[in-house]
């Protein structure tokens, strides 16, 4: 079987509507989240020339081997993050983003994503740089409250910083997922485990997820040729808002607070924005894939304004105090 039509290892989340949105595909796309690369696959599939296939994470290239070279110059690979893509590929014809986490990230215990399996707190995707056991373990209580109150939206989040000062050192994941268990209510049947928020936290704090969105947004602005489309399939609301609020600056519709409000300076528009709202999974794709449920899709067409650089505070990115 060819590698154009053997299935990808697992089924990318909004694949279907990602391809529906963005066709007819056609020219030189840059996957900067690869992965396991189904959606690499699925853009080459439906029609592109080539797609740049960009990953901090090692693992996902040796993962890869044995079927990218089927594909041959179809598919170019660069180990780096998508914060950089625009130094990866210029006047390009659509980037995709899927800030979901990596399905091989997390099956691996020895990478530390998982609270549910054993394993070093690492967290790293590019595996190197400090690691969430470093976070944790020097970090200050009140750092780790902002921590997990910001990125992981953790209400009970100065308790847990308290708990996990108080219990350190700590060096596994089921060390640290019991400690963050004891500060919150015992988990009742249907619902996500109590230290996922946490979790979440740690791994956005490790990774600089929110800052590498930013900085990959106005990338992406700066990569793309006129009619280049941009798609971003993000898994909960600040990364949902982050890109909404950039897409709805970059493309001159920003809403005014209220109508007694100063008019908002009009800006040439970089991106063309058809469809104002997201799109999310259909039932097909809950019953197949129940992480779907949150993943959210939004995308726009690059216009021949400028690139102009944006305020990642403007955007709701959360903002650290001390910078960490």
């Amino acid at each position: 079987m060819s590698a154009a039509a053997d299935p990808a290892p697992h089924i990318p989340v909004l694949i279907r509507p990602l391809i529906d949105a963005v066709s007819p595909v056609f020219g030189v796309w840059l996957d900067g989240t690869f992965g396991a690369g189904g959606y690499t696959r699925a853009l080459l599939a439906a029609g592109a020339d080539q797609v740049i296939a960009v990953d901090r994470d090692p693992l996902a290239f040796e993962m890869a081997a044995d079927w990218a070279a089927e594909y041959g110059d179809r598919i170019r690979m660069v180990e780096g993050t998508f914060s950089r893509l625009d130094e990866y590929g210029t006047d390009l014809d659509g980037v995709v983003l899927d800030l979901g986490v990596s399905s091989m990230q997390l099956d691996l215990a020895e990478r530390g994503f998982s609270f549910m399996r054993e394993g070093p707190l690492d967290m790293r995707m590019s595996q190197s740089g400090p690691s969430a056991a470093d976070l944790i373990n020097t970090a200050t209580e009140a750092e780790l409250a902002d921590i997990i109150y910001l990125y992981g939206e953790e209400r009970a989040s100065r308790r847990i910083a308290r708990a996990i000062v108080a219990s350190r050192p700590l060096t596994t994941t089921l060390e640290l997922a019991t400690v963050v268990a004891s500060c919150l209510p015992r988990q009742k049947p249907g619902q996500s485990h109590p230290a996922t928020r946490t979790f979440q936290a740690l791994r956005i704090a490790v990774n600089n997820e929110y800052g590498e969105l930013a900085e990959g947004l106005m990338a992406a602005e700066r990569a793309l040729k006129p009619g280049g489309q941009l798609a971003v399939v993000t898994f909960h609301s600040v990364e949902d808002r982050m890109v909404k609020r950039f897409l709805q600056a970059r493309s001159g519709n920003v809403p005014n607070a209220n109508r007694y409000a100063p008019a908002t300076e009009q800006i040439t528009p970089a991106f063309r924005i058809e469809k104002r709202k997201a799109i999310g999974p259909d039932a097909q794709e809950l019953s197949e894939n129940p992480r779907s449920r949150s993943a959210k899709l939004r995308v726009a067409i690059r216009t021949d304004a400028p690139a102009e650089p944006i305020d990642p505070a403007s955007l709701g990115m959360p903002m650290m105090k001390g910078g960490r």
